[in-house]
């Protein structure tokens, strides 16, 4: 796992070990932010279920304003905080946040708070079937023209819409499917 553009290119990031989480591919990443454009100048990119944070990492490294990462697992929360450290961005605690709960309870404390995203980059475990409840629970924090990517199984069948949320664009990759959505306003 390594960053692959901006600021922190290069940039090998801490390695799992032990650790129960399942990684975007370097491959899925590179396809992902390509897809979504190089300029996240301004931008506020949301990573749901962040694990390493190689997501939320990477839209720092290409200039995002404010990422936000929500990871409920203790370990994954120091691979995080590790992996800021190693691309030099630990210390920009303006442009990120850290959020230590799973995601179904994270999000009405984000609604709250009142950021709005630009993108939000969902990545549940496979298994545990969380697409649904977490897609509708989005709309209150994507902004207008904001787009939530969902990383999953290719044999996984997502609705065409959630909500507003709309699907707009698939991508397979390999064994993993990018499922694109908007806001239908």
């Amino acid at each position: 796992m390594r960053v692959i553009s901006g600021s922190a290119r290069g940039t090998r990031l801490v390695e799992l070990g032990e650790v129960e989480i399942r990684p975007t591919l370097d491959r899925v990443k590179e396809s992902f932010f390509n897809l979504i454009g190089q300029g996240l100048e301004g931008k506020a990119f949301l990573d749901l279920f962040a694990g390493t944070g190689s997501m939320g990492i990477e839209a720092l490294s290409r200039g995002a304003e404010k990422v936000f990462f929500v990871e409920k697992n203790l370990e994954a929360q120091a691979l995080i905080t590790r992996n800021l450290e190693k691309c030099r961005m630990a210390d920009q605690i303006t442009r990120w946040q850290l959020l230590k709960q799973g995601a179904l309870q994270a999000l009405p404390v984000i609604e709250e708070q009142g950021p709005r995203f630009d993108f939000i980059y969902v990545d549940p475990p496979f298994a545990d079937d969380l697409y649904q409840p977490t897609l509708i629970s989005l709309e209150g924090i994507l902004k207008n023209d904001g787009w939530v990517i969902v990383e999953h199984f290719h044999k996984t069948k997502l609705q065409e819409s959630y909500g507003r949320l709309k699907s707009f664009k698939d991508r397979r990759l390999g064994d993993s499917c990018l499922s694109f959505f908007q806001m239908e306003l």
